[in-house]
C-alpha cells in the first residue's frame, strides 16, 4: 500500500483537481496525505485522505490579493507578472521547503504529487535525487514550457515551427527569460542560496520539468504540438473537480429545455470583483436575441449586478459546471482553464475574453484548436461578445471542432492515468535503488 503526499497551493483552481486526485488514489488502496491550508482540512477528510496544514505564508487567498500583497495594485504589465510569481510562488518558498522537510521527516512516502507553482519542492529536486521520493509535477496552467515551436507564455501567440517562426520564438524566448522576467529569475535564485540549494539551471517557468514527471491535465489535441517536448512530460486528459451531489435545481431549470440556444457567462470564481468586465456586457449584448442565457456570479451575490435583468436572462451565484453545461450552445468565459476544459470536455464552444495570469494562452489555444473565438481583451464591449456569440451559433466549424475535443478528452481518465504514472514512477525509484 504506496504512501503518497499530495502538495497543493489552496485556490480551488489548484486543490479541487488535486482533490479528485487524492479520492482516485484513496480508492484503489494507497493512504494520501494532503499539504496545503488548513481550511481544506474537512474537504480532505472527506475524501479519505489525511490533512497537513501549512503556514499562511506558504499560501496566498486569491479573493485578498490586493489586500494582501500591497502595491499590487499599483502594477500592470510585465510588472504585474513578475509581482505576482515573486509573491505568490517565490516567496512562498522557505516556508513551503520547511513543511514537506517536517512531513518527510515523519512519514517515508513512496512518492510526492505536487502542485506546479509549490515551489517549495524546488530545493528537494535541486539536491540528491537518491535522497527523495519520485516527483510528479501538477501544472495547473497550459503548459508553459520553453520550446523552439511557441513563442513564450503570456503573450497569446500561436506555435509556429517555421524557419521564421522559429527565429520569432528564439528571440522572444531570450527576451522574455533574459530580461522581462529576469526579476523573478533572480529572485528564486537568492532564496535558493538562502535555502543552501544550488541555482535553477532551468528558467523559471520550466522549473516543474525538473520533477520526475510533469503532468500536463489535458489532451495534445488541446496544446499546441512541440518537436522539442520533453520525455518526462505526460498528457493525462482533464482532472475536473469531484462531480457536484444534492445540488437543488433553480425553478427555471426547466426553460433550458426549449428550442432557444442557450448561452452560459461566468467570470469564474476568482476574477469577479467587477462583473461589469464580462458578465454585464455579456447580459446587455443578448437582451433581445432569441438565446436563453445564465450568468453565474461565481459566488458573489446576484445584487451586485448593475442593471436590470432582461427577460431572456436567469441569473444564479453558482451552478456546477458538470450539472449546467450540458444544456448549454456556447459559453462566453472570462477563459479560467478549468472551466474551459471542462465545457471543452463536454462538447460546448466558447467565447472568451481574458487577459490576466494564464487567461491569454487558454484563449489563444481555444481559438488555435478551432473550438472558439478569442475576443483578446478582459473587458469586451457588448457588440463584441454578441458578434461573436452570433458568429459561434451560426458557423457550426465551432461546434465541430469542440465535439473533436469532446472525443479526445472521453479517450482519457485523468485520475487513473496519473495513478499510473505514481505506479511507473515508484518502480523506476524501486529499480534504481536496487541496482
Amino acid at each position: 500500500m504506496p504512501e503518497i503526499l499530495i502538495a497543493s497551493l489552496s485556490p480551488v483552481g489548484h486543490i479541487g483537481p488535486l482533490l479528485n486526485v487524492a479520492q482516485g488514489l484513496v480508492d484503489r488502496g494507497d493512504r494520501v496525505t494532503m499539504l496545503s491550508s488548513a481550511d481544506h482540512a474537512g474537504e480532505i477528510r472527506a475524501v479519505g485522505a489525511t490533512p497537513q496544514a501549512i503556514p499562511a505564508k506558504a499560501d496566498f487567498d486569491m479573493t485578498r490579493l490586493d489586500i494582501d500583497l500591497p502595491g499590487r495594485t499599483d502594477t500592470s504589465g510585465i510588472k504585474r507578472v513578475n509581482f505576482d510569481i515573486v509573491q505568490l510562488f517565490v516567496q512562498p518558498m522557505p516556508h513551503q521547503a520547511r513543511a514537506l522537510s517536517q512531513v518527510m521527516t515523519r512519514t517515508q512516502y513512496d512518492a510526492i504529487i505536487v502542485d506546479a507553482g509549490f515551489f517549495g519542492i524546488l530545493p528537494f529536486l535541486l539536491g540528491d535525487r537518491r535522497a527523495r521520493p519520485p516527483v510528479l509535477a501538477y501544472t495547473t496552467t497550459p503548459l508553459m514550457i520553453t520550446s523552439r515551436d511557441t513563442a513564450p507564455s503570456g503573450m497569446g501567440l500561436p506555435p509556429s515551427s517555421t524557419a521564421l517562426g522559429r527565429v520569432r520564438n528564439r528571440a522572444l524566448n531570450v527576451l522574455s527569460q533574459k530580461v522581462l522576467l529576469r526579476q523573478s529569475q533572480n529572485a528564486a535564485n537568492y532564496l535558493l542560496d538562502r535555502l543552501n540549494s544550488r541555482e535553477l539551471p532551468v528558467f523559471i517557468l520550466d522549473s516543474g520539468l525538473l520533477a520526475d514527471r510533469y503532468i500536463s491535465p489535458t489532451v495534445p489535441e488541446f496544446d499546441y504540438p512541440r518537436s522539442d517536448l520533453p520525455t518526462n512530460v505526460r498528457y493525462v486528459g482533464a482532472v475536473h473537480q469531484a462531480p457536484s451531489e444534492g445540488f437543488c435545481l433553480p425553478p427555471w431549470w426547466s426553460e433550458l429545455d426549449g428550442d432557444r440556444p442557450v448561452v452560459h457567462v461566468t467570470q469564474g470564481t476568482i476574477d469577479n470583483a467587477d462583473l461589469g468586465r464580462l458578465l454585464e456586457p455579456t447580459i446587455d449584448a443578448l437582451d433581445g436575441e432569441d438565446v436563453i442565457v445564465v450568468a453565474t456570479t461565481g459566488g458573489r451575490d446576484v445584487s451586485t449586478l448593475k442593471m436590470p435583468v432582461p427577460l431572456n436572462t436567469y441569473v444564479a451565484d453558482y451552478i456546477p459546471h458538470d450539472v449546467l453545461l450540458p444544456k448549454v450552445d456556447v459559453m462566453v468565459t472570462n477563459g479560467g482553464y478549468g472551466a474551459v476544459q471542462r465545457a471543452l470536455s463536454t462538447g460546448v464552444p466558447l467565447v472568451v475574453a481574458g487577459n490576466t495570469e494564464d487567461k491569454p494562452e487558454v484563449a489563444a489555444r481555444v481559438a488555435w484548436s478551432g473550438a472558439g473565438v478569442n475576443l483578446r481583451t478582459g473587458a469586451p464591449t457588448a457588440g463584441a461578445v454578441r458578434a461573436a456569440v452570433r458568429e459561434v451559433l451560426g458557423d457550426g466549424s465551432y461546434l465541430a471542432a469542440a465535439r473533436t475535443l469532446e472525443t479526445a478528452f472521453a479517450r482519457r481518465n485523468g485520475v487513473a492515468e496519473i495513478a499510473a504514472l505514481v505506479d511507473e514512477v515508484i518502480g523506476e525509484h524501486s529499480r534504481a535503488a536496487h541496482r
